[in-house]
């Protein structure tokens, strides 16, 4: 979909200025526990399927809903993996705008639809071994892709 409404009236207000964004990641795995990652048009690197919350949208609807305008996939969230935020998740996109996220990480389980690479938004999709996680912008740490971990969310 691209950037919202609410978003580019922040943009009008406060051009390329730091803004903050509550934003939702989803960790979506196939059979055989690989995860997903997708790659945007304007974007060299890979990165896990995430967007910003919109007003009156739930942390959960908003992950069900940018996995599906990303990825063609319905999903359910099932586990909080992780809440991230501060500094060190400051980002500045191409065209210099620049964020700082507060990102809620669920993991996901794929209940419907179908993989559809090269959309609006991601012009590449690819599951990859936990253990051979592509480079990746933001810092999330490697404990969010290691699925059978029994330990509580992580908080940052």
């Amino acid at each position: 979909m691209g950037m919202s409404e609410y978003y580019a009236n922040l943009r009008n207000k406060f051009g390329s200025e730091l803004i903050f964004m509550p934003a939702v990641v989803g960790v979506i795995r196939n059979e055989n526990n690989e995860i997903l990652f997708g790659r945007k048009h304007s974007e060299d690197n890979w990165g896990l399927i995430a967007g910003a919350i919109e007003i009156g949208e739930t942390p959960s609807e908003a992950v069900c809903r940018e996995v599906l305008e990303e990825t063609g996939l319905i999903v359910r969230p099932e586990r909080l993996i992780g809440v991230f935020g501060g500094e060190k998740h400051r980002f500045t996109y191409k065209n210099g705008h620049k964020v700082e996220y507060l990102t809620i990480v669920f993991e996901c389980i794929c209940i419907g639809g179908e993989l559809t690479p090269d959309n609006d938004e991601i012009k590449e999709l690819k599951y990859f071994n936990e253990d051979e996680i592509p480079p990746i912008a933001n810092p999330y740490p490697k404990e969010i892709f290691i699925k059978d971990r029994n330990e509580r969310a992580i908080f940052e």
